[in-house]
This record gives C-alpha cells, sequence and structure tokens, in this order.
C-alpha cells in the first residue's frame, strides 16, 4: 500500500442519505436497547426518561443551528476542532479535539461489548460464546469466545472503512434503514397490544435501585423506593437529562465528514435535526414498550434481565427476539462504522494540521481514507472486549463529558464568528447562548456530585478513566510542544 503524508483532502462521496444513516447510527447505539432496564427505568421511570430525552433532544436542535452555521464557513474534516482552531487558537483547539475523540471513540467499544450479549439473548442458551479462558471484571465474567467475536467484528469494520468510505456508507445506510423499520414495529405492537395499559409502568418515575435490591424488594413493594416528590422528580429527570450529550452524540459526527460531501452544506442543518428526533423516537419509545409490556418491570430491572427483548418476546414471541436481534446488531454494527468514521477523519484532521503526529494523517494513496489513524481506532477500540459489558456505563461518562466540550466550543465559535463576520441573526445568537449555557450545565452535573441528586455524575472507574485519558492526551501534546509553542 502506498501511502502520502502531504496534505491531501479526501474524496467527496457522501449523498445525503449516507450523511443521515451516519449521523442516526452513531446516536442510536446499543445502549437504547440495554439501558431501559440497566439506567432509564430504574433511575427515571417512564415519564422522567421520556421527560429527559425530549429536552436533551431540544437541547440538540439548538445545539445544532450552531453546527448548520459553522459547517458552511469550514468545510472540513474535524469539525468542532476546526471551529475551535480558527476562533480559540491551539491549545483551545487541541483540547477541543482530544475529548471529541474521547466521545467519538468510546462509543465503538461499548457497542462491541453488546455484541456477545446479542448472540447469547437470541440464541436463548446463554452460553454458546462461553467458552475458552476467561476472567471477571467488577463482577462480569468475559469469555475467549466472546472476545473473538467481537474483535473480529472490531477489525472487519475498521478494514471497511480503510477500503472506501462509499462502501462503507452503504453499509451505514442499509442498518440504518433496518434499524428505522424494527423500531417503528417494536412501537407499533407494543401500542396497539393489550398489555400497554400504562397500569404496567409504576413507578412513573423510577426508583432507588441500590436500595431496593439491598431491602429484597419486589414489584409488590417497590413503591416503597420510588422516586417522590418535587426533588424526587427532578433527581429523576436529570440523571437521565446529564446523559443527553452520549444519548445523542452522532448528529455532530456530521462534519467530521464536511469534506467528504458531495451535496449543498444548506441541506446539514435539516439532516442533523431528523436524526435526532429519530434518535428520541428509538429511545423514548424502547423504555416505554419494555415497562409497558411487563407487569413486574422491577424484579426484572433488578435481576439484570435484558428488559427491551423480554418484552419484544411477550409482545410478539419468537418474532419478538428476531426483531430484537435484528434491531439492535443494525444499532452496534451502524454505530461501531459512524463512530469510527468520526473518529478518524478527526484525528487525521488533528494530525494534518500538526496537532497529533504526522503518522495520523497519513492518507491512503489507493482509497483515499486516512488509514494509520483508523488503525489507531481499531486497537483503542478493542478494549472494549477485554473489559466486558460493565464497562459500558464507563464508556457513556466518558462519552458525555467529551460530547459536551465538543458542543461548547461550537456554540462559542459560533459567536465569536458571528461577531467578526459581522453575519448571523439574533436568533442564531440567542440559540448559541443557550447552547453554551446547557453545554456547562451539562459539565457540571457530570463531574461535580451535588447533594440531592444521585445517579447523575461520574462513578469512580468514569473518574480513572477520564485521567488515562487525559494522561495520554498530555502524552501527545508535550510530544509536539514545539508546535503548540511556536506563533499561530
Amino acid at each position: 500500500m502506498q501511502e502520502t503524508t502531504k496534505k491531501t483532502t479526501l474524496q467527496r462521496s457522501l449523498n445525503p442519505m449516507n450523511v443521515w444513516a451516519i449521523a442516526f447510527g452513531c446516536v442510536i447505539g446499543w445502549g437504547s436497547f440495554v439501558n431501559p432496564g440497566k439506567k432509564f427505568l430504574p433511575n427515571s421511570g417512564v415519564a422522567g426518561t421520556a421527560i429527559a430525552m425530549i429536552l436533551g433532544a431540544l437541547v440538540m436542535i439548538i445545539i445544532a443551528f450552531s453546527y448548520a452555521y459553522m459547517v458552511p464557513k469550514y468545510p472540513e474534516a474535524g469539525g468542532e476542532f476546526t471551529f475551535t482552531k480558527k476562533c480559540f487558537g491551539k491549545n483551545n483547539a487541541f483540547l477541543c479535539g482530544w475529548f471529541l475523540v474521547a466521545a467519538y471513540l468510546t462509543n465503538v467499544p461499548m457497542n462491541s461489548t453488546a455484541i456477545g450479549l446479542i448472540v447469547d439473548g437470541i440464541d436463548g442458551t446463554a452460553d454458546i460464546l462461553k467458552f475458552g479462558f476467561h476472567y471477571s471484571v467488577a463482577g462480569f465474567e468475559i469469555y475467549m469466545g466472546e472476545m473473538m467475536l467481537a474483535m473480529g467484528i472490531l477489525i472487519l469494520f475498521g478494514w471497511l472503512n480503510i477500503i472506501g468510505v462509499q462502501k462503507a456508507a452503504f453499509v451505514q445506510t442499509v442498518l440504518s434503514t433496518l434499524l428505522v423499520i424494527c423500531a417503528v414495529t417494536l412501537c407499533i405492537t407494543g401500542l396497539i397490544s393489550a398489555k400497554a395499559t400504562g397500569i404496567n409502568m409504576q413507578p412513573i418515575w423510577g426508583f432507588d435501585k441500590a436500595a431496593a435490591m439491598a431491602a429484597g424488594a419486589t414489584t409488590e413493594n417497590i413503591g416503597e423506593f420510588a422516586h417522590t416528590g418535587t426533588a424526587g422528580i427532578v433527581s429523576a429527570i436529570l440523571a437521565t437529562f446529564a446523559i443527553a450529550p452520549w444519548a445523542y452524540v452522532g448528529f455532530d459526527a456530521i462534519p467530521q465528514a464536511a469534506e467528504e460531501f458531495n451535496f449543498s452544506f444548506r441541506k446539514v442543518s435539516f439532516i442533523m435535526v431528523i436524526a435526532i428526533v429519530f434518535g428520541c423516537f428509538v429511545y423514548t419509545s424502547n423504555n416505554t414498550v419494555a415497562a409497558a409490556a411487563l407487569a413486574n418491570w422491577p424484579d426484572r430491572v433488578m435481576a439484570g434481565e435484558w428488559v427491551v427483548l423480554v418484552a419484544a418476546e411477550e409482545l410478539l414471541g419468537g418474532f419478538g427476539k428476531v426483531l430484537i436481534g435484528v434491531g439492535v446488531s443494525c444499532a452496534v454494527l451502524s454505530g461501531i462504522m459512524g463512530f469510527y468514521l468520526a473518529s478518524s477523519r478527526l484525528m487525521y484532521s488533528m494530525a494534518r494540521e500538526g496537532y497529533l503526529p504526522k503518522w495520523f494523517g497519513r492518507i491512503n494513496q489507493k482509497y483515499g481514507t486516512p488509514q494509520n489513524a483508523m488503525i489507531f481506532c481499531v486497537l483503542v477500540s478493542l478494549s472494549g472486549p477485554i473489559l466486558g459489558r460493565e464497562a459500558l456505563g464507563w464508556f457513556v461518562d466518558m462519552c458525555a463529558i467529551g460530547a459536551s466540550i465538543g458542543y461548547f466550543f461550537t456554540a462559542a465559535s459560533t459567536l465569536v464568528t458571528m461577531k467578526r463576520d459581522g453575519d448571523g441573526t439574533p436568533f442564531l445568537k440567542i440559540m448559541a447562548i443557550i447552547g453554551v449555557i446547557f453545554s456547562v450545565a451539562f459539565m457540571v452535573l457530570q463531574l461535580i456530585p451535588i447533594p440531592g441528586l444521585s445517579g447523575v455524575h461520574f462513578g469512580n472507574e468514569s473518574y480513572i478513566l477520564l485521567v488515562v485519558w487525559i494522561v495520554l492526551g498530555l502524552i501527545f501534546y508535550f510530544r509536539e510542544r514545539r508546535f503548540f509553542t511556536s506563533a499561530e
């Protein structure tokens, strides 16, 4: 393979449908199918999750106005990193870019941890991949069989991204379309089912899972641990709202591929909004259907069951299992594909501009793709199968903080650019100011423990991952210190 390190551009080969598929495929991943039982229902219930997701979608649409303004200004791979570089200088650009890599790249291993569960859940034996050597991480058993399958898929999709963006985009479009069909089918089934009466959805605001499990609570007495009162309801909503940057991260992957658009940038805002709205629908629908179909969903949650799969099976029998199998497989694979593309383009852009070692900026001359950046992404992503599914929450937290930083710099860059260029509208200025405020609010909720708000901020393992990522970033930063200390 011939490679080149000269500054070049990527091939323009992505149509609007491809770009929507990349954004939507990134927004909806494994978490939309597993978090109803792991996070959403216990922390926020049906009502809290629905309100949080709708509010989160509205905030993301507000922030999307800033992206729609900035992309035509700087139509290059790099997105938020490029915006920050033009408006706030080298150091802030590196900070933004490095944490955006965390936001995008952590989603790949997060999705890969689901592959084994998909096979076991659909197979029904729960042990088809449990062979070979195994060990435990945070109480979860990890087997060689699960690791081999997940690693094989990670390597395969990395290779697909290397051999051409058109091939990767076609696969992504097929996966995202199938995902929408499965989600809509499950939603319609839940709505017309006699079981979806609403009486099964209590406690509507969720409950204190740790206390309920310690007390041996069941569905019959779960109300004793339910979130009630103003403080409880606010806490329930914020517990899910705080991770909205993770839930919707992916719509902002669109600017990362701006160099590869073969259409007008005026379509960017519409594509972003559609991806966000579809994402909100899938998150809310999966969570609501799971509770509505299971009269004893609190018991299922505390037992660690995959409640979305169990609900689909109760509604549709064997077809329900197949439906969820196809849907979650599409979500996982489209997430891997989309975030591979976003991560590699971002790292390529940073290397091309001198912010990372030149090795990351090398383009494969035959396929016109950032080959070395993709290889790095694959290597980092292999941590997912090694750490196992209990690392899911850690990756969610890392993604949320990285996305929040990217949103902050995009909205702030919009304000700076509008003032400098003398364009924009009062409406856009207001949207950008709101975007800055909410971005800061997300970071505070994620990083700082607030009395009375449980289940909102980082866990200990997430703080450790954050420190590791910061240290790795500092290594790259000081390796290129001459670049950062030189004149702009």
